[in-house]
């Protein structure tokens, strides 16, 4: 018997009951808790030729181009989806969502684009076990940094920390984190950069700031205004991802 780390294209090509055809080039991962919402959004953005192979999975079509995404939460997750595909055809993964800023130079309604981060997940290390930092695609780096100058978006290039228990996090671990030279704190980009690696597959994140952390922001601290920036930038980061998925090879 053959279990999943021995898997073949062929086999998980088999057990989506699918031909490559039906594989995207381009997947996005979408990192965050509420599910529901993004989920709905997708399934009416990519309608056309629309495959559903997992709850949280949306395949279809966008501009004529197959794209995916997956809403997913934390780096065992983001790892499931990102592992499967890169081995059934997918060959790029755009991992969204957000960010804790850990910088001065971070403001509301940046886009991240992520250069590099550091494995503190408890997945990565699964997939580059002699790493403790992964880069993103150099080649999505130079597009994501060129359509936000072409597009006008306020950007910032730098790198992130993943861990695996936001709920922990402490004062001293945030200044720690800054100390180091991260611009901020997720649960999912190692995860997803580590994973395509792996299989030689090309991947970046792109984050949208939600709590200001070195500035003593929190997620339970929001105001309106931060919601409504947050919310525009959303839609830029969501621009910029299928751009990015246009033009994959």
């Amino acid at each position: 018997m053959k279990f999943y780390g021995d898997f073949t294209k062929k086999d998980w090509l088999d057990a989506f009951g699918v031909d490559e055809k039906q594989i995207p080039l381009s997947f996005i991962i979408h990192g965050e808790w509420n599910h529901e919402e993004n989920l709905a959004f997708w399934k009416d953005l990519l309608k056309k030729e629309l495959w559903l192979p997992k709850w949280n999975t949306i395949i279809g079509e966008y501009k004529e181009t197959k794209i995916g995404f997956a809403n997913v939460y934390g780096s065992p997750i983001a790892t499931m989806i990102t592992h499967q595909f890169a081995l059934a055809g997918t060959n790029q993964f755009i991992q969204t969502g957000y960010f804790g800023g850990l910088s001065i130079d971070v403001k509301y309604g940046d886009i991240l684009i992520v250069s590099q981060a550091e494995m503190q997940d408890g997945a990565s290390h699964w997939y580059l076990p002699n790493s403790k930092m992964v880069k993103s695609d150099e080649e999505l780096l130079s597009a994501a940094i060129d359509y936000c100058e072409k597009r006008g978006y306020s950007y910032v290039v730098g790198s992130v920390l993943s861990t695996s228990v936001m709920l922990l996090e402490t004062q001293e671990m945030i200044n720690e984190w800054a100390s180091n030279g991260h611009l901020g704190v997720d649960m999912e980009t190692a995860a997803t950069l580590s994973a395509a690696k792996r299989f030689d597959k090309k991947a970046i994140a792109l984050l949208n700031l939600s709590d200001h952390l070195i500035v003593g922001d929190s997620l339970y601290s929001y105001t309106k205004e931060r919601e409504l920036i947050e919310a525009e930038t959303d839609i830029k980061i969501r621009d910029l991802a299928l751009y990015l998925s246009s033009i994959s090879k």
